[in-house]
């Protein structure tokens, strides 16, 4: 199973809590909005969003993290309900190591994959790592993995909200869209619209 973070497994929109932090909330979220509805560029949209962000220190990343973010309902026990069914679990984000790691920890996945933040002296720089981890990059891991673990794509399940998850739920043998942006439920073979992540393992019985 390979799983998109931001509005998925978690609540919240990373980028969006650490713009808010700042009084920078209304211009971000409105960006990553467009962008998770596929009218921008996720790339450039998420370049522009950082850029935002520069002097935001480690310690202020870390406050927001323990203050604002949020599990989804669900999200342990379908990871957990998963591996009980032999099932990887991958956490998969075009948000930032610095939440996927924690994020991932939290509800029990086996690895996790994300964009990372550029620091210099503590602080953020306003710059990502290049590359940029985008629904390209979300289908590359995806079939990374199947190569990895000698399986098909059909043996995949594949979560997300936003447009930049649509390949990969394409991709995946159950591709499933939770409380999706339009486009990315037209995209998806099943449409959870209930916020509680065990609705998934409904499907599987």
């Amino acid at each position: 199973m390979i799983a998109d973070m931001d509005s998925t497994i978690i609540e919240n929109e990373c980028i969006d809590e650490l713009a808010d932090a700042i009084g920078v909330g209304d211009v971000v979220s409105d960006i990553t909005e467009r962008a998770m509805r596929g009218e921008l560029e996720f790339e450039s949209a998420l370049r522009e969003r950082v850029g935002l962000l520069k002097g935001l220190s480690e310690s202020d990343l870390q406050q927001i993290f323990d203050d604002r973010i949020r599990l989804t309902p669900g999200a342990k026990e379908l990871v957990a309900g998963l591996q009980e069914r032999g099932i990887t679990c991958i956490l998969v984000s075009g948000g930032f190591t610095f939440f996927t790691g924690r994020v991932a920890d939290m509800a029990g996945f086996s690895a996790h994959h994300a964009n990372e933040l550029d620091f210099r002296d503590g602080a953020l720089t306003g710059n990502v790592v290049e590359p940029i981890l985008g629904a390209q990059a979300k289908l590359d891991t995806l079939n990374d993995y199947v190569a990895q673990m000698g399986i098909t794509t059909e043996q995949v399940i594949a979560i997300g909200d936003g447009a930049n998850d649509i390949p990969m739920i394409k991709a995946a043998g159950l591709g499933v869209a939770f409380c999706p942006k339009p486009v990315t439920a037209e995209a998806a073979d099943a449409v959870i619209e209930k916020r509680d992540l065990r609705e998934v393992l409904t499907l599987l019985d």
